[in-house]
């Protein structure tokens, strides 16, 4: 559970993190060309037909949960996840941002999560853009470099 809370956490921090639009631009700034950094925002969401479960069948299945996204993590394919909380659709169980080559890819993964496979958890996965440079995972793995052609 601290891992959550720390994740939360740094969601929370590097949401908030970004600075403020100036009030207004110099006229070199509104010339610029903006460049965006794609990432693939990975909502969870419980299942409408989530299966019920004994606590302690549910509590191993959550820590598997957790070892799916911790994994995720050391490969650097994710580079944030985290739970939500005073949300007013209950249903919306958390948040993970994937650094991954196509929506594909991001979803592939999120659907590898135990928690999806068993049926309690279901994923969306939405292409998200930010002015290049706003976001930093500080935490998470260098994302790889692309390889060069094999000859």
């Amino acid at each position: 559970m601290p891992d959550i809370m720390l994740t939360t956490t740094l969601l929370l921090l590097t949401l908030s993190s970004a600075p403020a639009a100036p009030a207004t631009k110099p006229a070199a700034a509104a010339e610029k060309k903006l460049e965006f950094d794609k990432h693939y925002l990975v909502l969870l969401k419980r299942a409408p037909n989530a299966p019920k479960m004994e606590p302690d069948a549910l509590q191993k299945l959550q820590g598997e949960h957790l070892a799916h996204l911790t994994r995720m993590g050391e490969s650097g394919k994710m580079v944030l996840a985290g739970p939500f909380d005073e949300q007013d659709d209950v249903g919306m169980r958390g948040a993970c941002i994937y650094r991954t080559a196509t929506k594909q890819e991001a979803r592939q993964l999120a659907e590898q999560d135990p928690m999806v496979k068993a049926g309690r958890l279901q994923v969306e996965v939405l292409a998200w853009y930010t002015e290049k440079g706003y976001l930093a995972f500080p935490k998470a793995p260098p994302a790889e470099a692309p390889k060069p052609p094999r000859k």
